[in-house]
């Protein structure tokens, strides 16, 4: 069981149950509300909770012990995290949570695309195809026809 724990697959797959999860809650939570505060609440109940769990797990670290670097690329990963929550919560609120989901989704495609181009990411064909099938899957889902 701890190499299960220990494994990238096992946390991965944990991330999109939560994250199907987070849809449908957020669905029927934003009903009443406006998108943008609905994402403040969130973020806050995020916040704490990370927070608590950095402090449980005995994990925190002195801020001035990270690098210059990482400190602007974890401000500019937080300023897109944050920029696609609240267009994720806006789309939700106007959307249907089973066609928002997959086009949000499509950020699979884009992360494979921008991790060869940028990172130098060596997808295989056969990965190729499957980013492909991703995204054709995600559009005919959303698709009205």
């Amino acid at each position: 069981m701890k190499d299960v724990m220990e494994s990238w697959q096992f946390w991965a797959t944990m991330a999109a149950c939560f994250a199907a999860l987070t849809a449908i809650f957020a669905k029927v939570g934003i009903e009443n509300i406006n998108s943008d505060f609905a994402t403040f609440i969130r973020t806050a109940i995020i916040f704490v909770m990370v927070f608590a769990i950095l402090m449980i797990g005995g994990h925190w670290q002195d801020p001035a012990t990270v690098s210059g670097k990482t400190w602007w690329f974890l401000i500019l990963s937080g300023l897109a995290t944050g920029a696609s929550w609240l267009c994720y919560f806006r789309a939700l609120k106007i959307g249907e949570a089973s066609k928002v989901a997959p086009i949000d989704k499509l950020s699979v495609v884009l992360i494979a695309i921008f991790g060869a181009a940028f990172l130098g990411e060596k997808l295989s064909p056969t990965s190729w195809v499957g980013v492909v099938m991703i995204g054709s899957g995600a559009a005919l889902i959303a698709w009205k026809g």
